[in-house]
C-alpha cells in the first residue's frame, strides 16, 4: 500500500450500547469505522463468560480483538485502505470481509462500545485527533437499545431484555470506566461541536481532559 499523501487522524466515538453512536458518526459525514466488527466468534476460546456461567460476556472488552481494530486504524491513517471483517452479532460470527477506504479525508470516525479502550493506542502512534463519550439517561439508552435489537433480531428476546436491564443498571459506571480511560463524556450536540472543530483543524492534538467528566 502506498503512504497516505496526507497523514489521517481519528476520532474515537464510544459510549454506552445504545447510547446512538451509529447515529451520530453518520451525522458527521466522515468516513467510519465500525469497531463492533471487530468483535471475536462465539467459538473463540479466549472469550470471557458471564459470573454466572450462562454464555460469553459480550460487554467485556475481552470478547473483541483491540490489536487487529488498532491495526486497521493505522492503516487507514497510513495509506487510506484497510480490510474490515464483516460481523454478525445475531449468529456471533464473521460472514465476510470488505474494504474500508476513506480517500483524501485527513480524518474519520472509528466508533464502537470499547473505543475508550484503545485511546492511549491511538495516542502513542500519533493518530488521535478526539476521543468522545456519548452519554445521556439509562432509560433512554435501555429504550434505544432494545427497539434496535428487536429490529434486527440481535439476539432472542428473553437475552435482550436480561442484558438490557444488567447494562440500564451499570450504565454511569460503563462511562465513568470510559471517562477514566481519556474518552470525553458529553452529549450529541456537544460531540458534534468537538468533531467539527478536529475537521476544521482546531484541535492539533488530543492530550487527556484536564478535569475528565466523573459519572457518579
Amino acid at each position: 500500500m502506498t503512504p497516505h499523501l496526507t497523514p489521517a487522524r481519528v476520532i474515537l466515538l464510544t459510549g454506552p450500547s445504545g447510547s446512538g453512536k451509529s447515529s451520530l458518526a453518520a451525522r458527521t459525514g466522515l468516513p467510519v469505522l465500525n469497531l463492533d466488527d471487530f468483535y471475536k466468534e462465539g467459538d473463540d476460546p479466549t472469550l470471557p463468560l458471564l459470573g454466572d456461567g450462562s454464555g460469553a460476556d459480550w460487554d467485556s472488552p475481552l470478547s473483541w480483538n483491540a490489536d487487529a481494530a488498532v491495526a486497521a486504524i493505522d492503516a487507514l491513517c497510513r495509506t487510506a485502505r484497510t480490510p474490515v471483517p464483516l460481523y454478525d452479532i445475531a449468529t456471533s460470527s464473521r460472514t465476510g470481509q470488505s474494504t474500508l477506504d476513506i480517500g483524501r479525508t485527513s480524518l474519520f470516525i472509528a466508533e464502537g462500545v470499547f473505543a475508550a479502550d484503545i485511546i492511549e493506542r491511538c495516542r502513542e502512534l500519533g493518530v488521535l485527533a478526539d476521543a468522545l463519550c456519548l452519554r445521556g439517561r439509562p432509560s433512554t439508552t435501555f429504550r434505544r437499545r432494545l427497539v434496535r435489537d428487536l429490529r434486527e433480531a440481535r439476539k432472542p428476546i428473553p437475552y435482550l431484555l436480561r442484558r438490557g436491564l444488567r447494562l440500564m443498571r451499570a450504565e454511569r459506571g460503563i462511562v465513568a470506566r470510559q471517562t477514566a480511560l481519556g474518552a470525553h463524556a458529553c452529549d450529541k450536540d456537544a460531540a458534534m461541536g468537538r468533531i467539527a472543530a478536529a475537521a476544521a483543524g482546531r484541535r492539533e492534538t488530543c492530550a487527556p481532559d484536564p478535569d475528565p467528566v466523573r459519572v457518579a
